[in-house]
């Protein structure tokens, strides 16, 4: 009769023979790792840190499938360690006690280390950071988390003190590239005991469709190796209408709800003041392909039609509306022409931020003067209490003066002079700012001689 341990064994292997490709080829030893060069190159301060045996409490913050599960365990497995997996939704304060007082029992008896290996460690509540904070300040266990939200947004300052950041990368084309031909010839735990190969420029569109993410591409070869058993006769390479075929749809990286959504939409907007349509119109496309509301993309193309070009074109802002209300009547998929059109024109109309700037200046001396009174003159005056108070007296009617300009002052009096908005040099608004500088001028020059051209 075999004994257990062998029974376990063989049962541990047949589970493994039946898991996922993604799951069989995690990398095992350092080595295995690749495309994170960067924080794991020869010299490089983590791979140190692992192989000298010196491991701080870390953060491992990147995209999905770039490897911060598998290096974590990697880092375990590399030091000895004990690796405990603690998930941030199904385990509480109580379960982080238990791992502590085993962790600090197997340090204390048997001198072995603890990897405590929270995965999406964003998604823990202010109690379980809190609880954890002890225990990594005392070194009880080593705290690896893995994250694909920016980790000072997602973890609190005091835990996050207490941890190195390791940033990882999505994996480039070339990465992925080895990671595919590793699968493809590993007898063991890859492909390789089928037989089968991988045409180059599907190899090439595996890697394109897999977007840096590993376990993507991984699953994608999986099920286009799948597809070519399937056929009649059977096919000893996979072609690259295979992997079409077994890519189906490409899901976008675009969280809606994280940073990610953010990166998108500052570079639309940069490309948007950058004056490049092309770009502006690539990420607005990445964000409706990925889902987003349109009317977000429109709300912030009618913002920045009046922050970034204003009166250097006074059509964007009409157009943009426009967009918006078009939208409204046809919706998608028709739509997305409307919003193209907003944003190639907005990209190549002239800019301006001189309406943003009117408005911060003025702001500022709302906000530090307080509610300076208006001016007599300026006042309504529809009752003969205010007439006889003063309340618009003096006040001159510009359509009576020549050019349809009275030299005034409309501002309160502590304010006098101030000028909040300066048109640019760009679009429209050279002219605008030709015709403000002659009005200005007209007025100033009204007020050093103390005359007030009247009407005829």
């Amino acid at each position: 009769m075999p004994a257990q341990d062998d029974l376990f064994r063989a049962q541990a292997e047949r589970e493994q023979r039946h898991a996922p490709l993604a799951e069989r080829m995690r990398p095992r030893a350092l080595d295995e790792l690749v495309g994170q060069e960067r924080i794991l190159g020869p010299g490089r301060l983590l791979r140190r840190a692992i192989e000298g045996d010196r491991l701080p409490s870390m953060v491992l913050w990147g995209p999905p499938g770039c490897g911060k599960t598998a290096l974590a365990a990697v880092i375990a497995r590399s030091t000895g360690a004990e690796f405990v997996p603690f998930s941030a939704v199904m385990q509480g304060v109580r379960d982080i006690r238990q791992i502590a007082a085993e962790a600090g029992k197997r340090r204390d008896l048997h001198a072995r280390r603890t990897v405590l290996f929270i995965d999406e460690i964003h998604r823990l509540n202010k109690a379980q950071q809190d609880a954890l904070l002890p225990h990594v300040e005392r070194g009880t266990f080593v705290l690896i988390g893995a994250t694909t939200e920016n980790p000072s947004f997602e973890v609190n300052a005091a835990l996050l003190s207490r941890t190195r950041v390791f940033t990882l990368e999505p994996l480039e084309t070339e990465a992925l590239a080895a990671i595919v031909r590793r699968a493809l010839a590993d007898p063991q735990r890859g492909l390789g005991r089928a037989g089968i190969a991988i045409d180059d420029d599907a190899l090439d569109a595996l890697c394109r469709s897999a977007a840096g993410d590993a376990r993507r591409a991984l699953n994608v070869l999986e099920a286009a190796a799948q597809l070519a058993e399937l056929e009649e006769p059977r096919l000893e390479r996979i072609s690259a209408r295979l992997v079409d075929e077994a890519v189906q749809h490409r899901s976008l990286l675009y969280d809606k709800a994280g940073e990610e959504h953010y990166n998108v939409i500052s570079a639309f907007i940069k490309s948007l003041r950058g004056s490049d349509p092309d770009a502006a119109v690539y990420w607005m496309t990445r964000m409706l392909e990925a889902g987003e509301d349109p009317r977000f993309i429109l709300r912030r193309m009618v913002i920045f039609a009046s922050e970034d070009v204003g009166n250097a074109d006074p059509h964007a802002l009409p157009l943009a509306v426009a967009a918006l209300q078009a939208h409204e009547l046809v919706g998608l998929p028709e739509s997305a022409l409307c919003l193209s059109q907003a944003a190639c024109y907005l990209a190549c109309a002239p800019k301006s931020n001189s309406a943003l700037c009117a408005y911060t200046r003025a702001r500022k001396d709302v906000l530090e003067s307080g509610a300076l009174p208006a001016p007599l003159k300026l006042r309504n005056a529809p009752t003969g209490l205010m007439r006889s108070l003063g309340y618009g007296r003096d006040y001159r009617y510009p359509h009576n003066f020549e050019g349809h300009y009275a030299a005034e002052h409309y501002l309160p009096e502590a304010l006098r002079g101030r000028c909040y908005y300066t048109p640019s040099e760009s679009g429209l608004e050279r002219e605008i700012g030709e015709r403000l500088a002659a009005w200005r001028a007209q007025r100033d020059g009204a007020d050093e001689d103390g005359s007030r051209e009247e009407p005829e």
